[in-house]
């Protein structure tokens, strides 16, 4: 079962559940989380190999969507950004009796062709036995910016010296991370596809297969922001997701 962090309480409304992007955890959406929890119940998790959830030797989509089905008690609302994305899309269409509305954060059902490894050697060339605060691993990142810095920060346990991240696998896996499976069937319930209107991770020409998998989708941008919309302007994408789920 994957590690997750709850706010607000259950209501009459559905629970939503938050699944993170490559790199990323529960706790990065705290603040988003926190004031969604004002009407319901919000589950974010941690992903497999990342957080405080299980290590494990495989990381398909497939067993990532399994993995959000195994959280999910009745028929809940998903919002999943990037990875977390493909990752909900994968649940919704293996499991659609779990899932009323979902959101998609600028990702889409295609493979892409770049990769993240270079992250992860970025990460992995950290000294650790020099760190002896925050600020001593953000010296040894700062080649990143400061974005991606302090980012990738929040997955570094300081106490116990390690990432919170299992490199050995999301290298192994990459191929797979930035792919998406063959699949079939269709999710039908409602599919808001939130973009940054700045970003090209979902191009007009991906709209044709994104409505064959879920016929019901509908499309919208948050203007000033790219691929971490979510991160760059959360008011703005906090009232996109409100307004969907609550329509």
């Amino acid at each position: 079962m994957l590690n997750t962090i709850r706010h607000g309480t259950p209501t009459d409304r559905p629970n939503l559940l938050i699944a993170h992007g490559l790199f990323g955890s529960a706790r990065n959406w705290g603040v988003i989380a926190k004031r969604l929890s004002d009407e319901r119940e919000v589950v974010c998790v941690d992903m497999r190999n990342h957080g405080s959830s299980p290590w494990k030797d495989t990381h398909s989509y497939p067993e990532l969507g399994d993995d959000l089905a195994d959280v999910i008690d009745g028929q809940w609302d998903v919002v999943g950004h990037s990875m977390g994305g493909k990752a909900s899309m994968l649940l919704a269409l293996r499991h659609p009796d779990k899932v009323r509305k979902l959101v998609v954060a600028d990702i889409a059902p295609v493979a892409y062709t770049h990769t993240q490894t270079g992250n992860i050697d970025a990460m992995r060339a950290v000294d650790l036995s020099r760190v002896q605060s925050r600020s001593d691993a953000a010296e040894q990142l700062e080649h990143l910016g400061p974005g991606l810095r302090d980012f990738f920060l929040q997955s570094l346990d300081l106490k116990e010296k390690r990432w919170k991240l299992n490199f050995d696998v999301l290298e192994a896996e990459m191929d797979k991370i930035v792919g998406f499976p063959e699949v079939t069937g269709q999710f039908s319930g409602p599919t808001l596809f939130l973009s940054g209107a700045e970003s090209d991770y979902v191009k007009p020409e991906y709209r044709a297969r994104i409505k064959e998998l879920f016929p019901n989708s509908y499309f919208a941008k948050i203007p000033g922001t790219g691929h971490w919309l979510h991160a760059e302007k959360p008011r703005e994408f906090e009232a996109s997701v409100r307004n969907f789920l609550n329509a």
